[in-house]
C-alpha cells in the first residue's frame, strides 16, 4: 500500500513550510504532491528547492480550491491519496495509523481519524469528536449515509480524511462549483458509494482554525444553503435499510435551520439568526435532532452509533 500526501496551496508559503515537513517526517515512506493554485509568492521556488523527493504541479491560472484538489490527486501515484491543505498539519504517525486500519479492512475507499483544532500559535483549543470505541472502527458500506445524515459519522475536513484513489478517480473528484464550501464533504459523500469506511479514535492531524481559512469567506446563510444541499444528496443515498427510522427530510431541513440559528445568535450575527429563526425554532423534530447531533459529538455512546458498525481493533 502507497500512500500519497497530497498538498493543495495557494499565497502562503509560510504555512505551506510546516504542511510539507509534517509530511515528510511520516514514520512511514509516502509520496509527498504540492499542488500549487498558481501562487504568486515564493512557493514555486521554495517546493523545487527541496529537489526531486516532492512532486510539483502548479496551475497556470487559479482555478480554486476543487479543482487544485483534482490536480494534485491526478499527479499522484499512491493506492491512497491523504488530502492536506496548507494551513494544516499531520502527526508524524497518521499515515502508519491509518495504513494498519486499512490493512485489517482493505474493502475500505474512505479513512478519517480525529483531529485537534488549534490556533495560529499551535495551541489546541478542541478535538473533533470520537465515533465508537476502540483505536479503529469499520462501518459498513450500507450504513455509512445514514450515518452521514444523523451525523454519527463525522469523516470531518480533509485534514481528517484519507480515500482509496481509484474510488475518488470514479466519483470525478471535486466539485468546482462548491469551491471551499463543503466540496470536501460532497466527495466524501460520494466516495462512500463504492466501499467501507473507517475511523481511528486517534489524533492524528491537526486543523488551523483561523481568520484566513477558505470557509470564512461564506456567509451563514450561504452555510447554511450549502448543509441543506449536502443532507439532501445524502438523504437520496441512504440505503433502504434504514429508510423507516429517518427523520423526513422536510425535519432534517428545519433540524439544519435551527442550528445555523444559533450559530448565528452565538456570533452575534442578529439579523441572520431572525432571518433562520422560523419555523425551526417552534419545531420539536427540530430541536430533538440537534439534542442527538450534540449528544454524539461529546458522548461515546456505543448503543446510538456503534450497534450498525463493526470493531475491527481495540
Amino acid at each position: 500500500m502507497k500512500f500519497s500526501v497530497v498538498i493543495t496551496t495557494y499565497n502562503r508559503l509560510s504555512l505551506l513550510r510546516r504542511a510539507i515537513d509534517s509530511a515528510l517526517n511520516q514514520t512511514m515512506k509516502c509520496e509527498v504532491v504540492v499542488a500549487d493554485d498558481c501562487s504568486s509568492d515564493e512557493t514555486e521556488n521554495y517546493v523545487k528547492s527541496l529537489g526531486k523527493g516532492i512532486v510539483y504541479h502548479r496551475n497556470h491560472v487559479n482555478k480554486g480550491h476543487a479543482a487544485t484538489v483534482n490536480a494534485g490527486v491526478e499527479r499522484a501515484s499512491g493506492d491512497w491519496i491523504k488530502f492536506l491543505d496548507d494551513d494544516d498539519y499531520l502527526a508524524p504517525n497518521c499515515l502508519e495509523e491509518m495504513s494498519r486500519a486499512i490493512a485489517l479492512h482493505p474493502s475500505s475507499v474512505i479513512c478519517s481519524c480525529i483531529a485537534a483544532q488549534v490556533d495560529s500559535n499551535e495551541v489546541e483549543l478542541s478535538r473533533t469528536p470520537q465515533c465508537g470505541p476502540g483505536l479503529a472502527f469499520y462501518i459498513p458500506q450500507a450504513d455509512i449515509h445514514y450515518g452521514m445524515l444523523l451525523e454519527l459519522v463525522p469523516f470531518g475536513t480533509p485534514v481528517q480524511v484519507a480515500c482509496h484513489r481509484e474510488s475518488f478517480l470514479q466519483t470525478g473528484g471535486w466539485n468546482s462549483e462548491l469551491d471551499a464550501n463543503c466540496d470536501d464533504i460532497d466527495s466524501w459523500i460520494r466516495i462512500a458509494q463504492f466501499g467501507d469506511a473507517i475511523f481511528l479514535n486517534q489524533c492524528l492531524a491537526y486543523r488551523t482554525i483561523w481568520t484566513g481559512a477558505y470557509n470564512q469567506k461564506f456567509s451563514l446563510s450561504e452555510r447554511l444553503a450549502t448543509n441543506i444541499f449536502m443532507k439532501e444528496k445524502i438523504y437520496a443515498l441512504v440505503d433502504q435499510k434504514h429508510l423507516s427510522r429517518m427523520p423526513t427530510l422536510a425535519s432534517t431541513r428545519k433540524y439544519l435551520k435551527l442550528h445555523w440559528c444559533l450559530v448565528a445568535l452565538k456570533h452575534g450575527k442578529i439579523k441572520s439568526f431572525l432571518v433562520m429563526l422560523f419555523p425551526s425554532i417552534i419545531s420539536p423534530i427540530a430541536w430533538w435532532l440537534l439534542l442527538i447531533a450534540f449528544l454524539s459529538r461529546r458522548i461515546n455512546k456505543s448503543n446510538t452509533c456503534i450497534n450498525k458498525f463493526v470493531l475491527i481493533e481495540s
